[in-house]
């Protein structure tokens, strides 16, 4: 069985090339697609400044529902099947307020880490880079 993508990637949520030159990305971006980071850590790190400060902060989305809705459009995806299977891996009622990252960081990460078993159809999550890529996300890094 193939290594999924977003972990190939390093880009556990399958973050898409734009403008945006995220920190710990590779030099070379070969995938043509999405984003390839030089760790796992750094493709956390990315996907956590972009669920806090742009989606939380910036669009003002504070539920799996909203958020998912942005991530993963409906022109692209089957979103509320995504939804669903946040919502269950996470815990987490889908229309539920996540709180503020500052203050709930257990909630978002908990998102996340469903979100990236939803991207890269696996469990295999190692949980210590997506913290580091957390703590990096919150240090200005």
């Amino acid at each position: 069985m193939s290594t999924p993508r977003g972990l190939r990637n390093c880009n556990p949520l399958n973050i898409r090339l734009s403008a945006d030159k995220w920190k710990g990305m590779k030099a070379q971006q070969h995938d043509g697609d999405f984003c390839q980071f030089e760790s796992m850590e750094w493709g956390w790190r990315a996907a956590f400044r972009l669920l806090t400060r742009t989606y939380y902060h910036k669009y003002r989305l504070y539920n799996i529902r909203d958020i998912i809705h942005k991530w993963a459009p409906t022109t692209e995806n089957n979103t509320r099947a995504y939804i669903d299977h946040v919502a269950q891996l996470s815990g987490i009622g889908a229309l539920e307020c996540l709180g503020n990252p500052s203050e709930q960081p257990l909630r978002w990460i908990a998102v996340a880490a469903a979100m990236a078993i939803h991207e890269n159809g696996t469990t295999a999550i190692d949980p210590m880079p997506m913290l580091q890529g957390w703590n990096l996300s919150q240090n200005n890094l």
